[in-house]
């Protein structure tokens, strides 16, 4: 099977010869175990020794719930700790029971003959299981679905975005890409597979197994229909402000039932709260955020049950908050909206300023007069308007760019 690269690997290679554990989280089916497999290939193409475990095997998962003498042993007994260091690959790390000691332990005392890189689907999980005792000790990563650019790679396209793409005809092939990026999201197997019907069975098939099974027996959810109508719920809500009040009412539960909920639906990279910008300005809202999706194509999925036919103006939204999301320079970043309706979807913060940027499918929708008002108050010395069909253009106040161009 091919391997593709994802970017996440240039921060991750620093850290592959430090004593420290390194910890990928990320949805199933995102990727991690292709990006365990990377990392083993660069790590042994040195010479060194590696080796992995799938901790969806009982057998293995048995050895580790032991604890580290019987790993140990397992690992002698191989003749896999002979001689050169050992490159351990653990997947799936959350099945363990209680791998902190685990963990401690091989850190603080074999790190010079055994090097741990651990994957988990759950970052709940990890955090509950993962005690203050590994303070120090492991180096964390994320990984999310595709980045467009990741994207692009997928599908084999040549384009690069690493510099301004002018010409009419490769214009317009990167927005027929970014419109299917759209559509589908950005899970890898989407990425690969040319078959419309089968990328909804497969996110089908991730839906039902990841969000609605995985999900609801690790948070021990007890009222699966209405945590199903929850999920569904915000899934049409996408890159609208959360009302609690209103979820619970929808779904037939409490609201702090609702707050765990969206807490677990967090944890688990299947949502993302944003919120709101405020210097303490009155009549903004201070408290109330947004919900986004980690991938557009499984909110389709779980709002309109299919794929719409064409580009929803929320969900371009929401694809363009994933994208900065997947920034990893970016930071964090913000919605802004006044109580008299004045909204501006995103407040990037940079060096250089705060960098307004608004999101539109047409450049005629883009609101000017809200861009004023957020200028003459915050002193904003430039905005960016990301639009995806249309001319681009600088404005005397805004500078208008493709989606897939980004805000840097």
């Amino acid at each position: 099977m091919k391997l593709y690269d994802r970017h996440i690997l240039d921060d991750i290679r620093p850290h592959y010869h430090s004593p420290d554990v390194l910890v990928i989280h990320g949805a199933r089916q995102v990727g991690k175990t292709c990006l365990m497999t990377l990392i083993r290939e660069e790590i042994a193409a040195t010479g060194a020794k590696t080796h992995y475990i799938d901790l969806e095997d009982l057998r293995l998962l048995a050895v580790l719930n032991e604890g580290p003498q019987a790993l140990l042993g397992y690992l002698e007994e191989s003749g896999l700790l002979r001689n050169k260091r050992l490159y351990l690959f653990l997947d799936e790390i959350q099945y363990v029971s209680n791998p902190s000691p685990l963990l401690k332990l091989l850190r603080d005392h074999h790190a010079e003959r055994l090097k741990l890189i651990v994957s988990g689907s759950s970052s709940f999980e990890i955090k509950s299981k993962f005690t203050d005792s590994l303070a120090g000790r492991t180096v964390n990563f994320e990984l999310l679905p595709l980045s467009f650019r990741e994207f692009l790679h997928f599908r084999g396209s040549k384009i690069r975005l690493d510099k301004p793409v002018k010409s009419p005809p490769l214009v317009k092939e990167l927005e027929t890409l970014f419109r299917e990026f759209v559509l589908y999201g950005g899970y890898p197997r989407v990425a690969l597979e040319k078959e419309v019907k089968a990328r909804e069975i497969y996110l089908s098939q991730v839906i039902n197994t990841y969000i609605r099974k995985d999900i609801r027996d690790l948070a021990n959810i007890r009222h699966i229909q209405k945590f199903n109508k929850l999920i569904e719920t915000l899934a049409a809500q996408c890159g609208q402000l959360l009302n609690i009040t209103e979820l619970a009412n929808t779904a037939g539960i409490s609201r702090p039932t609702v707050e765990n909920y969206l807490f677990i639906l967090e944890q688990t990279y299947v949502i993302q709260l944003l919120r709101p910008f405020s210097r303490n300005i009155r009549g903004e809202l201070f408290k109330t955020p947004k919900v986004f999706f980690h991938d557009t194509g499984i909110a389709h999925l779980l709002w309109l049950k299919e794929f719409p036919k064409t580009i929803l103006g929320s969900m371009l939204e929401n694809t363009v908050f994933a994208e900065l999301r997947k920034d990893r320079e970016l930071g964090e970043f913000f919605y802004w909206r006044t109580q008299d309706g004045k909204e501006i979807d995103f407040i990037v913060p940079r060096r250089e300023g705060i960098l307004p940027v608004e999101v539109k499918i047409a450049a005629s929708k883009i609101r000017r007069s809200a861009l004023q008002y957020f200028h003459e108050r915050y002193k904003a010395q430039r905005s960016i308007c990301l639009v995806l069909g249309g001319k681009v253009k600088t404005d005397d106040l805004f500078e208008v760019r493709y989606p897939w161009e980004g805000v840097t």
